[in-house]
């Protein structure tokens, strides 16, 4: 089959994937819609849906894969699969100091530990991703004082990405610099246990805000680091803090624009201020975020990530029709709960028309599926996908 596009060959003279997506996050019609896969880690592929679709177009399953993500088992595509599906994205990513995670085994599980003491674990048999099972911070005995912190700037974080770098910038790729842990309300969650922590925001909201300024410290840390090594190349800062569920916000407007709104928007700013405004920030949010989008362009969003379109309110129409003109979607280029993994192939290229028709015109839309691509996705439906976009685009 053949699937070599754009990406691999300039749609004109000296039209990279760089300018393609500069073109689409400033809202200006680009020429073709840009297509990440693996640019971010939530625009992935996991490592069995990887294998099965190098098996389908190769006649092989690869002998080694890297993985981009640990937890999520997330395979880091091989230049061969990019550059054959025209993917216009890279991603500089930045790595654990050494010394700092240890994994092992518990009865029937495999286990992690993170930097974060945070502590996850895959059922041995079966199992495709890492769930966390541990909550350092939880309970009664809450220290921050005593917590043992990540350094946000520590200097290993940094091992690899010139190289990384090197190679985004000689494909002509669009460059995407990921961040060092997941939001400020997310990490929240993990470190002190969900009900813990959503409680401490209506009872102690003191103690809330005390746990979410460390780690916005370790993010502005981290950026203020990576952004004076590498901000003058990249086109998008990538951050995450999901704020959804399937139906609704995780908490009320009221909430989000107390004590969480004024943290994000110290470090978006802190991140535009470096970059002179030159990167577009990005932030990862799954489920239903309609009501807090305002918001979230208030505090300084450029981009949206994962336009969860089987979420309530999150129809793509909508989307375009009131906030297209302020933020670029990237995402939300076909459904991966129900359509992608258990669909024909010929309604996963309805789907993928149909949003494109919704999200693409004007500019202002980045292709890419709803979160990353799980393990049960069958490559005949990610080779329609992908086909039916270059048609389209």
């Amino acid at each position: 089959m053949n699937l070599a596009r754009h990406g691999t060959k300039k749609t004109s003279e000296n039209y990279t994937s760089a300018h393609r997506l500069l073109d689409a996050l400033n809202h200006r019609e680009p020429q073709g819609i840009p297509f990440d896969l693996g640019g971010t880690k939530v625009t992935g592929i996991h490592m069995e849906a990887y294998k099965n679709l190098m098996h389908t177009l190769y006649g092989e399953y690869p002998e080694e894969i890297s993985l981009a993500h640990f937890t999520q088992q997330l395979a880091e595509p091989g230049r061969r699969l990019l550059d054959q599906l025209g993917v216009d994205t890279m991603g500089l990513f930045s790595a654990t100091p050494p010394g700092k995670t240890s994994t092992g085994e518990q009865g029937e599980y495999y286990t992690y530990q993170d930097e974060w003491c945070l502590k996850w674990r895959m059922p041995k048999s079966g199992g495709l991703y890492y769930d966390m099972f541990y909550h350092p911070l939880s309970g009664t005995d809450c220290d921050l004082e005593g917590f043992d912190w990540p350094l946000g700037a520590d200097p290993h974080r940094f091992d690899g990405l010139d190289e990384q770098l090197a190679q985004a910038k000689s494909a002509g790729k669009g460059i995407v610099l990921g961040g060092v842990c997941a939001g400020i309300f997310e990490m929240s969650l993990w470190l002190r246990g969900f009900e813990d922590f959503l409680s401490d925001m209506v009872l102690d909201p003191g103690a809330a805000c005390g746990l979410m300024d460390r780690i916005l410290e370790i993010k502005l840390a981290y950026w203020d680091t990576a952004l004076d090594k590498f901000g003058d190349h990249i086109l998008v800062a990538q951050e995450a803090d999901d704020l959804g569920t399937q139906t609704s916000s995780m908490i009320s407007l009221d909430m989000y624009r107390q004590l969480i709104k004024p943290r994000h928007k110290k470090l978006f700013d802190f991140i535009k201020q470096k970059t002179a405004g030159k990167a577009k920030i990005f932030l990862h949010s799954c489920g239903n975020i309609y009501g807090l989008i305002p918001d979230l362009i208030d505090a300084g969003v450029d981009i949206l990530n994962p336009v969860q379109v089987s979420a309530t309110g999150m129809e793509t129409g909508r989307l375009k029709k009131e906030f297209g003109d302020a933020v670029t979607f990237w995402g939300g280029g076909i459904d991966t709960q129900t359509i992608l993994p258990h669909g024909s192939v010929q309604e996963v290229r309805d789907e993928v028309r149909r949003r494109i028709d919704d999200l693409a015109p004007g500019g202002g839309f980045v292709f890419a599926t709803v979160h990353n691509i799980q393990a049960d996705v069958p490559p005949e439906n990610i080779l329609a996908m992908v086909k039916t976009l270059d048609e389209f685009r």
